[in-house]
């Protein structure tokens, strides 16, 4: 009896832990989308935290979707390729959030 017990408590254990992995802020996983799409580490880090309070979580979605549109060259993104790539999702106000994003991002980093 005591080692059913114990069974099922490591068991409630491992579920909570698999749980608490696949949680990932929308912060993360945007940032995490922006620069596997391309982006710098730096520019992608700045730009998440400055989008994830401006855009709905489906906007984000979308943006994280990114990452899909990749191309080929690994080296980072120009800001212009990436505004183009948002331009191609026909959202205005993603449009906008990233635009400015990027803008004062850029000028952060100088």
């Amino acid at each position: 009896m005591k080692t059913m017990r114990m069974m099922a408590r490591s068991a409630l254990i491992v579920a909570g832990c698999a749980a608490l992995a696949g949680c990932a802020t929308p912060e993360t996983r945007l940032r995490n989308g922006l620069y596997n799409a391309g982006l710098s580490k730096p520019m992608s880090a700045c730009m998440a935290q400055r989008m994830v309070d401006r855009l709905s979580l489906e906007q984000l979605r979308k943006l994280t979707a990114l990452e899909s549109m990749r191309g080929k060259n690994i080296g980072d993104m120009s800001i212009d390729q990436f505004l183009h790539r948002v331009r191609a999702l026909k959202d205005g106000e993603i449009l906008g959030v990233a635009t400015s994003s990027a803008a004062i991002c850029a000028v952060q980093q100088l």
